[in-house]
């Protein structure tokens, strides 16, 4: 039988593009192979939720830390990489393509990214959230009322994958899928009147709040949704195996809750008042005793934001502040400690800010040394507070209460229940309110991040981030 000719060119173009295929897989399988043979490669995007340099100049976020400490503990015969994209729709094709063995980028477990990769345990859960500002709109009643508004989110993202599947019975929806921008960006932009909504996660955004008091939470979108690594399907089962097992352990042992207080849980204390009043004053008011902060820090170690955020919290930065209590000036000290530091005048700023620093300092000398960075801080922070005997308490409460000692993620669990005569007859201070130095460190902690934002301690090189760019 003879074939005519537009059948067996269409016959050798399949065939071409079959054996396309087979050499494309092939050579993704080799990718893998040489990738696991003596490193491995995290592909990840810069963000505040992922991977960032942070105002110390340090690499930070919570894919940066959880891949550092997963090769740490559980693939110590591998070196570690970071593989930078532009943005969250380049991930999985860059793990597709095996140029990385795993995708550590804040991804959400959507129904069209399972077909493509297989995802890890999760390790946390988010909620979309429709956002707009509070300045130029009204909270929207719902979608149905924002059609002659448009949405932007960014390409590639479960947004995205969202927003078609609510078009399909809302046609008159309208949303764009932006290229080269990100969900920060995009949150920014709301928040200074150039788009009208965009969607993101709601830990994001909890964030995001911090810096821009107007933005505001129109609806939830559909379910919660989890976050967890991604790996190629044809993953090495091994390297799979001990993933899962990271973050079953983690959840296990506390240090899963620690991260992700660490980076979220703070973000929530302050409300939109607070911020507002704080990033009026930051311009207006601290520029007048920044240098004393920064002296203090040259000093004494502690970052000049700090300090600067705990004589807030105590003053909102009035030389002149004085409380019920009798305690004074820009760090509020009382009459003892400033004794105690040889200061003769707590009006005086040039006193009070460095004696301010330095108790800061003795307080966390105070704080056993095996107890890591920040967490130690946080503690010395709540004794400035409340006196470092009541933290200890806290810290017994905590062990007896099968909850870790060492980490502030279980110790501002136990300070407010130092209240209750339930436990506190058992202690050996006794009552106290430990639900002040609780709100104290986390609204320091959230002052802290919006300083770190607004004033970094270098200046920001777009090139530092890149320590591998995808091709």
């Amino acid at each position: 039988m003879r074939l005519s000719f537009f059948v067996l060119i269409s016959l050798f173009i399949t065939a071409c593009d079959s054996s396309n295929n087979q050499s494309k897989q092939a050579n993704n399988a080799k990718k893998q192979a040489a990738l696991n043979s003596h490193e491995l490669v995290f592909v990840t995007h810069n963000g505040p939720a992922t991977y960032y340099l942070n105002g110390d100049n340090e690499y930070a976020g919570i894919e940066y830390d959880l891949a550092t400490l997963f090769v740490k503990k559980y693939a110590p015969e591998y070196q570690i990489k970071f593989l930078l994209v532009n943005s969250i729709s380049e991930v999985i094709p860059t793990l597709l393509k095996g140029q990385a063995n795993i995708a550590a980028a804040n991804l959400s477990v959507t129904r069209l990214r399972k077909e493509l990769v297989q995802f890890s345990k999760p390790y946390q859960e988010t909620q979309q959230q429709l956002i707009y500002d509070n300045e130029t709109n009204d909270k929207p009643r719902n979608l149905a009322a924002i059609v002659d508004k448009t949405i932007a989110v960014p390409v590639g993202t479960s947004f995205a994958e969202r927003l078609s599947e609510i078009q399909k019975d809302q046609p008159k929806l309208k949303w764009q899928a932006l290229r080269q921008t990100n969900s920060e960006l995009l949150l920014d932009q709301v928040a200074n009147g150039v788009l009208d909504f965009t969607i993101a996660d709601s830990h994001l955004v909890a964030m995001m709040q911090n810096y821009y008091p107007n933005l505001s939470v129109g609806m939830a979108l559909g379910k919660p949704e989890n976050i967890a690594w991604a790996l190629p399907k044809n993953a090495d089962p091994q390297l799979v195996k001990k993933v899962n097992k990271f973050f079953e352990q983690i959840r296990k042992d506390g240090t899963l809750r620690n991260l992700l207080d660490r980076y979220y849980g703070s973000s929530n204390r302050l409300n939109t008042q607070d911020i507002t009043a704080f990033l009026k004053l930051s311009n207006s008011l601290l520029p007048k005793y920044q240098h004393l902060f920064k002296q203090a820090q040259e000093t004494t170690g502690i970052d000049w934001r700090l300090l600067a955020a705990v004589s807030y919290r105590e003053s909102h930065w009035n030389t002149f502040n004085t409380s019920p209590t009798g305690v004074r000036g820009l760090m509020m000290l009382t009459e003892s400690t400033a004794d105690l530091m040889g200061v003769t005048d707590r009006l005086d700023p040039k006193q009070s800010v460095p004696a301010g620093a330095k108790y800061i300092v003795k307080m966390i000398e105070t704080v056993p040394e095996r107890i890591p960075e920040p967490d130690r801080t946080y503690m010395a922070l709540a004794a400035y507070n409340i006196g470092y005997a009541h933290v200890e308490d806290a810290r017994v409460l905590a062990k007896r209460l099968n909850l870790n000692p060492d980490r502030w993620a279980d110790i501002k669990k136990t300070l407010v229940m130092l209240n209750d005569p339930e436990y506190y007859t058992t202690l050996k201070y006794g009552y106290a309110s430990g639900g002040a130095p609780v709100i104290f460190v986390e609204s320091i902690r959230s002052y802290q991040r919006i300083l770190e934002r607004y004033q970094p301690s270098h200046t920001p090189n777009s090139n530092t981030f890149k320590i591998a760019q995808a091709d």
